[in-house]
């Protein structure tokens, strides 16, 4: 029908022009295939006219073409359309012996409809455009809050995963953050309490700390207080403006390059090693409240080592993959599916996981998703990440 994506545009965007803006306000169908259709129904229309005789009057029906092409061409294209119209009427009514007023509000029936056409082509293109202005900023939000994946340290080669619950919402209430340090590197993820704007400004303000944490800390322990102490500022701002509280379950890896990890768990779910074709849940010890919540416990935040021996990978999550349920309400099975793709690469497991998760809930999605998977560097391949300096690679993180 010749119709086409507005990706596929044939003219190029200017230089510094949003692709999205522009993508926006093109075509989805070429100048010769619309004068095309356009032609071919009008002729229809006239011979379909000319039999029916003046008892049926078709030649009025053409008012819906500026109509149509209002939703699928540009301003310039729908007035063409919209001026061709007008014409074939005008033409045709003036060739007629009907009353002269009838004539005359016809033709000022589809001046006015055709002028509708027109206008509602405009707003839908300049809604269009305001739309995409908004999707370029929120990516540039997440490429601020998130860190592109897969990123690779000095210790670690990190594949991530994530999906906010809503299609249209590029960040969501987890978070995570990669961190080459002077200490090694350095890993979070976390789920921030609730949903929506709020829980987004409580999970900007836990990775803003972490980031500077992660760098000038030299103990993980300390860089899950400073955390902490961020969240807690963050709920007291929060409280002053009638906002509701946060806290953030999150888990705190470091990385040294050697056979073992430190973690500092703040009530966060336990990550899973993969290892010798198998996958096991790996148990922590020394679990505290998560972050925002120490002033109810008594006991500091205390960290522990973990086993991460050569050819391993450790996977880390939110409780959007355990959470996911199925149309009857059964939970996912996630240690179930997780050990047939032992085997496979990192991005293969994420790909896999996306999939079945997909499969599994029927597409809908009760909770934000965030996986990584964590491993060592392959022999030779450099460090792309620096102190607090995003990844240029981008794969699996979502939309």
């Amino acid at each position: 029908m010749g119709l086409r994506r507005p990706s596929a545009a044939r003219r190029p965007p200017l230089p510094g022009a949003d692709p999205g803006e522009t993508a926006a306000g093109a075509a989805r169908i070429g100048n010769w295939a619309l004068a095309l259709w356009i032609v071919l129904l009008t002729v229809a229309v006239v011979l379909l006219d000319a039999l029916s005789g003046n008892d049926l009057p078709l030649i009025p029906l053409t008012v819906v073409l500026p109509a149509l092409a209002s939703v699928f061409c540009t301003v310039r294209q729908t007035a063409a359309v919209a001026v061709w119209v007008t014409l074939v009427v005008v033409g045709s009514r003036i060739a007629s012996t009907g009353p002269f007023w009838d004539v005359v509000s016809l033709i000022g029936f589809t001046a006015l409809a055709s002028a509708l056409g027109v206008v509602a082509c405009a707003a839908r293109i300049r809604h269009a455009v305001q739309v995409a202005r908004l999707r370029s900023a929120v990516v540039a939000l997440q490429r601020q809050i998130l860190r592109p994946l897969p990123v690779t340290t000095r210790q670690v080669r990190a594949h991530g995963l994530y999906e906010p619950m809503e299609e249209d919402r590029f960040v969501g209430g987890d978070i995570y953050e990669v961190v080459q340090s002077p200490h090694g590197t350095r890993v979070i993820i976390g789920d921030v309490q609730g949903k929506g704007l709020p829980a987004i400004g409580a999970g900007f303000a836990a990775l803003g700390a972490f980031r500077e944490a992660a760098v000038r800390e030299p103990e993980l322990t300390a860089v899950a207080d400073s955390v902490e102490d961020a969240v807690v500022r963050h709920n007291a701002f929060s409280a002053e403006t009638g906002e509701t509280e946060r806290f953030v379950t999150a888990l705190l890896l470091g990385f040294d390059g050697g056979d073992r990890v430190q973690a500092v768990n703040c009530g966060h779910l336990p990550p899973r090693l993969l290892h010798e074709g198998a996958a096991s849940v790996v148990t922590l010890h020394r679990t505290s409240v998560p972050l925002g919540m120490a002033d109810l416990s008594a006991e500091a935040r205390a960290a522990e080592w973990l086993r991460f021996p050569p050819g391993a990978a450790l996977l880390v999550y939110t409780d959007g993959v355990t959470e996911a349920r199925d149309a009857t309400g059964v939970f996912y099975p996630f240690d179930e599916r997780l050990g047939r793709w032992v085997g496979d690469e990192p991005d293969q497991v994420l790909d896999a996981l996306q999939r079945d998760l997909q499969q599994f809930s029927g597409g809908v999605r009760r909770d934000d998703v965030a996986v990584l998977v964590l491993s060592r560097p392959p022999d030779g391949e450099t460090a792309t990440a620096s102190l607090g300096n995003a990844a240029t690679n981008d794969t699996h993180t979502t939309k």
